[in-house]
């Protein structure tokens, strides 16, 4: 498997989901294995244009999308979609990231 190289978020500030709960615990992540975490906030127009082709071509696309989406991208150039928010409740988000950011996709 190809080396990662970057992490992508899509998110908006005023989402829970997103802030706090998923945007620095995926920084935070991205410092340890030593990648850039690189981030998408959907209301900001010359982010929300790259977040909109990401998520079209690579995630869980929709009119309106949930957010937050997360990316990893790998040396190759492939780009894997790997998470997208619970919108039922946060600690349903918040319990799935953790089981991402622990999973082997990381280590």
């Amino acid at each position: 498997m190809a080396r990662l190289k970057s992490l992508h978020v899509v998110y908006a500030d005023w989402c829970p989901h997103c802030v706090p709960t998923t945007v620095e615990p995926v920084r935070k992540k991205a410092e340890q294995i030593g990648v850039p975490c690189i981030l998408y906030h959907v209301d900001d127009p010359s982010a929300s244009k790259k977040a909109d082709e990401l998520v079209k071509k690579y995630g869980d696309w929709s009119e309106d999308y949930l957010i937050q989406q997360i990316f990893l991208e790998y040396e190759n150039g492939e780009i894997k979609h790997v998470f997208t928010g619970y919108s039922e409740d946060i600690e349903l988000t918040r319990n799935g990231l953790n089981n991402l950011l622990s999973s082997d996709l990381f280590k």
